[in-house]
């Protein structure tokens, strides 16, 4: 088992002033730099490559560890981190693509990534591109209708090239019976569940092949 995100932690501090959302940003901290470090085939000078993969944080409400992890990669200068929410600065408290390099949605509003996604992914299929989307959620997001329609579309039309992370803080309102991945596994998805904090375990889940159906990685983050 791995932990090796001590040295965004210096970066993660240089943002203060939203202390209510930062566990929401802290517990897809390491999600987040697996994707970034050992995944996504993204870099700064590719923001614009229609082929490239492409990474949506649906949980925008927390995107300080984001913002960490594109900083840590070149996307954006660390200095910028300094201003996150003064008058003026690229970074607010919701992820705004059209002033923030790398960024991909503007998101926040909960339940929108994930059917984006699924938009980007049938695109990228009919243009015959082999760019894979990948989508954070929280499982609080998930009471949100509107994934449950994306859950279903993404299933039947066999969107492999699709994959969602869910963090799961058991922070759904009414929980998920049988689990969160069992939502997803009938509607033809394959489906993984690791510790959120597992390094290896995570990468192993996200690169694992699942030909024909879209995959979940269910990341378990407990506070503390």
């Amino acid at each position: 088992m791995t932990s090796d995100t001590t040295h965004l932690a210096p970066l993660f501090a240089r943002m203060t002033g939203d202390e209510k959302h930062e566990w929401a940003a802290a517990s897809t901290l390491d999600v987040l730099w697996v994707l970034y470090d050992r995944v996504l085939d993204v870099a700064p000078d590719r923001v614009d490559d229609p082929d490239r993969d492409r990474f949506l944080l649906s949980k925008g409400h927390g995107p300080m560890a984001f913002y960490a992890v594109l900083a840590d990669k070149g996307f954006i200068d660390a200095s910028i981190l300094d201003t996150w929410t003064d008058f003026g600065s690229i970074l607010g408290q919701h992820p705004d693509r059209t002033l923030v390099p790398g960024v991909e949605i503007g998101s926040g509003s909960l339940g929108h990534g994930l059917p984006i996604a699924v938009g980007q992914a049938f695109g990228l299929r009919a243009q015959g591109r082999s760019a894979r989307v990948f989508v954070l959620i929280g499982d609080g997001e998930l009471d949100e209708g509107s994934n449950h329609e994306a859950i279903a579309v993404a299933g039947r039309h066999g969107l492999d090239h699709l994959t969602v992370i869910v963090i799961d803080n058991d922070n759904a309102d009414h929980g998920w019976p049988g689990g969160i991945a069992a939502r997803f596994a009938v509607e033809n998805w394959a489906t993984a569940t690791v510790d959120g904090r597992d390094h290896d375990a995570i990468h192993a889940a996200l690169t694992a092949d699942h030909p024909g159906r879209p995959l979940v990685v269910v990341a378990d983050v407990r506070k503390g």
